[in-house]
């Protein structure tokens, strides 16, 4: 054949329309291409000019391929108003009858349309569920963390799983997720014969070009060899947090303590999606346990304890949730009273199993005494603090096995990855599986934007500035008829009310005449309110920010949050959480001044809960609308 036989065929044909762009004839074009054509215009549905755009071909070779794949049973066409035709694949008209998973390699995206909890539980090893419609459509996002988390011993089984998950070989995914596993083991702690800490690295170039550009003097000694540098007593977590955040974590092989035997026992069954939990705990030595409120974190943890076998400590942010856990752990476990101790403010006893507050165990003061104790597990409760400067010096308690526990593991300051650097990687389960299942009953979320109930509020809002103007919207007295007005139509439900502000709090209380429960409650009255909560003996209390998460708090029916979801999502989790628990039926009430700051703000957190799975209503309560509420009481 001549150079000129062998030539573009397409070299001299006219545009068809298209100005000067070329009309390929015999490229190859299978619904493999129109996926990708989908990938790149963001949508399963497209026209034939929509398809010509993203593969640069004439509208009339599009056309005439797409006829093709038609013929073929690829494609289905439909005839539209706004288009002459739009076309999408055949495997979409059985949709609404099975699971569909589509693939956006590019994007690192996975949208699954009624998956089953097999597919969820396969997606959630690799893939971090970012938004989520009921059962209808779910979208993964598979970031760095995810892989460089992934619980598997070789890219071979994660590959695997992915394929399962996928029910599809996507290369260009599986090539990246593949350079990201790669780079989770390119950096290891190890210990070395004389006891000290190694940080090793894969190769020269690696350890001259991150770690050595990275890392100083307060960090590591000195090099031991081109691939390894001695490690400075507790410079470990540091070095960790310093390298995860360049893109490299680090394998932790360390000999660590793993303290004196301790045998406990569990006595309670853990739920399936725990054990999964307590598996991959086991697996690694080393996680975070993510769940909504009322999902049993706590008790999964003492499942921990138990195959750890080892003498614990457990860091809490308030003696209350001590106290808490340790009557639980006496509870649900065969240790006996002698064998758990306190360490905080009010007791100090060191144990086989201790309990210790955060503020505590970071003092200098009273270090010695955590150090001198080998450890086999620390518990870290309530871990999105861990990245704060005050709960970080917590974290160089470094055992054998590390656990931490959060319902929502978020923070404003984005600081997030530190927990799990700090402490381990996120295992979890989605939010709605737990639902579907049972496990944990979905709440009714809605949002009631209330009107002002005074001009005089209104214009100091409109002078005011900054976190003040937040301030005023947030201790709208209007709230206080709505809040009557959801008590009154719900007269039989256990309710708690949340406040930000103490002024509010304190004029709730005395509208309602009911006891309000804050920072300023002595311990011993905090504990006789809750307990009477709990046993019945009261149907309603008002909780400032010391419920979110430094207490306990009794199961809910009813929670109606006064103010305070602009604080944060981690709140705003915390918040709406106090009614999840097996029982259904329960409802939440967010309260927001319209029209101000409080009202985006509002709005804006509680996004977050919908991207896990929760219904969330909007309902505006007008003029008129409170006039009748009057009425009705």
């Amino acid at each position: 054949m001549t150079d000129e036989e062998s030539a573009d065929p397409t070299e001299d044909l006219p545009a068809d329309g298209d100005g000067d762009r070329p009309a390929p004839t015999d490229e190859p074009f299978s619904i493999a291409t129109f996926h990708e054509a989908s990938q790149h215009v963001g949508r399963p549905v497209l026209t034939a000019a929509s398809v010509a755009d993203a593969l640069e071909y004439s509208q009339a070779v599009a056309t005439e391929r797409l006829e093709a794949l038609a013929e073929a049973g690829d494609l289905q066409r439909l005839s539209v108003s706004t288009d002459p035709v739009v076309w999408y694949p055949t495997e979409l008209e059985d949709l609404t009858d099975r699971e569909r998973v589509v693939v956006f390699p590019k994007r690192r995206e996975i949208v699954v349309d009624r998956p089953d909890q097999f597919t969820r539980a396969q997606l959630s090893q690799f893939a971090h569920l970012e938004d989520a419609n009921g059962e209808e459509s779910y979208r993964y996002v598979v970031r760095p963390a995810d892989v460089w988390q992934a619980p598997h011993d070789s890219f071979a089984d994660l590959q695997r799983t992915m394929r399962q998950a996928l029910d599809q070989r996507s290369d260009p995914l599986e090539e990246w997720v593949r350079s990201q596993w790669d780079r989770a083991h390119q950096f290891r702690l190890t210990t070395h014969e004389d006891g000290y800490t190694v940080l090793e690295g894969d190769n020269p170039e690696v350890m001259g070009n991150v770690a050595r550009q990275k890392l100083d003097e307060e960090h590591v000694h000195a090099p031991i060899s081109e691939t390894e540098d001695w490690v400075r007593e507790g410079a470990e977590a540091a070095i960790k947090r310093i390298l995860y955040e360049a893109g490299y974590p680090v394998q932790d092989h360390r000999d660590l303590e793993s303290g004196e035997d301790l045998a406990i026992a569990l006595e309670v069954s853990l739920r399936e999606y725990q054990r999964t939990w307590v598996d991959r705990f086991a697996e690694r030595g080393e996680g975070v346990f993510v769940g909504p409120p009322g999902s049993g974190k706590t008790v999964a943890a003492m499942g921990a304890m138990a195959h750890v076998g080892g003498e614990t400590l457990v860091l809490v942010p308030s003696r209350d949730l001590a106290r808490q856990w340790n009557d639980t752990i006496l509870e649900y476990t065969s240790l006996e009273a002698h064998q758990v101790g306190q360490y905080h403010g009010g007791q100090k006893h060191v144990r086989p199993v201790t309990i210790a507050t955060y503020q505590i165990a970071g003092m200098d003061r009273h270090r010695s005494l955590f150090d001198d104790r080998e450890w086999g597990l620390v518990v870290f409760d309530e871990c999105q603090h861990v990245p704060s400067d005050v709960y970080r010096r917590s974290t160089r308690l470094q055992s054998r096995h590390r656990l931490g526990l959060s319902a929502s593991p978020i923070r404003e300051d984005d600081r997030q990855t530190e927990i799990f650097t700090l402490v381990g990687p996120p295992i979890g389960t989605d939010w709605q599986a737990l639902f579907d299942a049972g496990f944990v009953a979905e709440p009714e979320l809605e949002i009631r934007y209330v009107p002002w109930d005074d001009e005089e509020q209104r214009n100091a809002y409109s002078s005011a500035e900054g976190r003040e103007r937040y301030r005023i919207a947030a201790e709208n007295r209007g709230k206080i008829d709505e809040v009557r007005y959801l008590l009154s139509a719900h007269p039989d439900g256990k309710a708690l009310i949340f406040v930000d502000y103490l002024e509010q709090g304190r004029e709730l209380a005395d509208a309602l005449e009911v006891p309000f429960l804050s920072g300023e409650t002595p311990h011993h009255e905090r504990r006789r309110l809750l307990e009477a909560f709990r046993r019945d003996e009261r149907d309603l209390l008002i909780v400032s920010r010391v419920g979110d998460e430094g207490i306990d708090l009794p199961t809910a029916d009813l929670a109606i949050v006064a103010s305070g979801l602009g604080g944060s999502r981690r709140q705003g989790t915390q918040r709406a959480g106090r009614t999840m628990r097996p029982a259904g039926g329960a409802l939440v009430y967010v309260l927001a001044t319209r029209g101000t700051r409080e009202e985006d703000f509002a709005r804006r957190q509680l996004q977050h809960l919908g991207r896990k799975g929760m219904t969330v209503r909007e309902e505006t309560v007008d003029s008129e609308q409170v006039t009748e509420h009057d009425g009705d009481r």
